[in-house]
Order: structure tokens, then sequence, then C-alpha cells
């Protein structure tokens, strides 16, 4: 895998372009690194708009994409942007491996490259990925899929682990580290841990669960479960479980869950508090279950969550 062409087209994103120029444009011989060919490529060879901003000059028309070991296709500002006639023909056509970069997947969607296929993309997009590629089997818990010669990235820097996961498969852990390294990054994240998803309060248009909701949240860490909801509503639990499915479109235990999780995960990004201290305050009782529901939910520990999201404190 030498010769890498990424495909740009008007709105094709800055960073994915400079992830993939990172990992394939600069020369890093002195560390190890083979030399690789990059290739800008666009339709007619023309310069392209970029979001959020700035051009983006082609080395070489749809053509040169013909050449190419790897074809990476960036994020979109615009994800269900069209896709010419002309772009979806080179890339069906190409013999190469095909990589979408976060809402880069739509533009491999609209080739069919999808079909069959596990595919992602930013968590936010993922129901519309479901809608424009129906035959794909989405997934919606990894940062990266690879099914054949197709690959498909979470987000942005979910993007760059993609890449480094095709530089290790075809040049080794010792290149894929090498590179890692001088982008001050960690080396391997596999394409199975998941997305780092902040979910978002349930809809409670229906005011039979609106107040019970709100109680509840005041009271995560308190013992209290389904039938202290449902008793809270005034109604039975069978009739409270199915009014609150149709409101929020969750289960009350489900929901119940993932609001102590959500809880637990904002202690670890703006406290101190020990593991076993965040455990109580979400309601979660135990350090061993608030690592178990964590590797569930994101699969992650507490620890490592804490690293990655930690907010500094302000001293001014």
């Amino acid at each position: 895998m030498r010769t890498v062409g990424i495909l740009v087209l008007p709105g094709s994103r800055v960073f994915d372009i400079s992830v993939a120029s990172e990992v394939w444009g600069i020369d890093r011989s002195d560390s190890g690194v083979p030399r690789f060919e990059l290739r800008i490529c666009s339709p007619a060879k023309v310069t392209q708009p970029l979001t959020p901003i700035g051009l983006m000059p082609a080395t070489h028309g749809l053509q040169g994409l013909a050449g190419c070991d790897l074809v990476i296709v960036p994020g979109n500002g615009t994800p269900h942007a069209a896709v010419s006639p002309q772009v979806i023909r080179a890339l069906r056509s190409t013999t190469a491996t095909v990589a979408g970069l976060c809402s880069g997947t739509f533009t491999l969607a609209a080739a069919g490259l999808l079909d069959g296929r596990e595919a992602t993309t930013h968590w936010r997009l993922l129901d519309d990925l479901q809608q424009v590629a129906p035959r794909a089997k989405v997934r919606r818990d990894v940062l990266f899929t690879h099914d054949g010669p197709v690959l498909t990235s979470a987000g942005v820097l979910g993007g760059a682990d993609l890449c480094l996961h095709l530089v290790r498969q075809a040049h080794g852990a010792e290149v894929a580290a090498a590179i890692a390294r001088r982008m001050v990054m960690s080396p391997a994240r596999e394409g199975g841990q998941r997305q780092y998803v902040e979910p978002p309060m349930p809809s409670r248009k229906k005011s039979g669960v609106s107040s019970t909701v709100d109680w509840a949240v005041a009271r995560l860490a308190e013992p209290i479960g389904v039938n202290d909801l449902a008793e809270h509503s005034g109604l039975s639990e069978r009739t409270f479980h199915r009014t609150f499915l149709a409101a929020t479109g969750s289960t009350p235990g489900r929901w119940l869950q993932s609001q102590r999780v959500r809880l637990a995960q904002r202690l670890l990004e703006t406290t101190d508090l020990p593991v076993e201290r965040v455990a109580e305050r979400s309601g979660l009782g135990t350090s061993a279950n608030l690592r178990r529901r964590l590797r569930a939910e994101l699969g992650v520990s507490p620890d490592g969550y804490r690293r990655t999201f930690r907010v500094p404190s302000n001293h001014g």
C-alpha cells in the first residue's frame, strides 16, 4: 500500500484531509517509514472549497484514483450532498481499498459500496446512514469498520485510528507505531472500541411521565427503581411501562440505568471523587458495578474515561 489517493469534493472536511496527509503525505523515512505517493484527486482536477475553510488544489483528476492502492474519502460538511455520476463510477470501478472517514461514509453509500457490508459514521449521523444505506450493516458501537476492501470510521479521530490500522495491516506494527509517535497519539485503538456518545435526554412530550422523569433525575443517587417511578406517576407498573416507552423510546429500567451512567460520566469529567464515591453518588452502588456498566456502555474503565474527558480546573 504505497500509492494513496484522497478524493476531494466540494465541502470536503479539512481535518480529514489533514489526518490522511499526516499519515501518508510526509516523508518519515528517517523513522523507518516507507515513502508513499499521495495524490489529491478531484473531478476535472479542479481546486475544491473545503469545510470549514480553505481551498484544496488537485494533483490529479478522477483518473488518478485508478492507480491507487488506497482511496481515502474525507467527510463532507454536507453529508447528504449529491454525488456526481463521474465520482460514483470512479469509486465503483477502482480495485483499491476504499476508506470513508466520518461522514465520507455517505459518499461510499451513494456509490453502493456499503451494500451488505458493515459500516459506521459519526454517532449523530447513524440514523441518517441507515436510511440512505438500508442494505448496510450499520454499527453503532465502534470506532471504525473493516469489511473486505471497504472501511469506514466513526468520527474525525476515529479516522486517525482507521488510517493507522491500515498502515499496521499493510506495513506492520512498528511502522504504524513510528507514525503514531510522530503524530503524538496512541498507535492502536481497536476498531471495536465504542464511540464516546453523549446521549440526549429522552423526549418527554407526554405529561404523564414528564414530572416523573424530572423527579427521578433529581434522585439518581437514591435506591429508586421502576416501581418507585410508577408509584410517583400514579399509574400501575404495566401502564407506566407502556406510557413511558411511548413517550421516551426507552423502557423505564433501561432509561434509569443510562441516566445513572450519564451522571457517573459527568462526575468523572468534572470532579476528583474516588471511583467508589462516583459509584455511590450516581446510584450505581459499588465501584465494581460502575466499572461493569462503563465497560458495557462505553467499552472503557472509569479511570480510562476520566483520563480522556477530565475537564481541567480553572484556577484563574
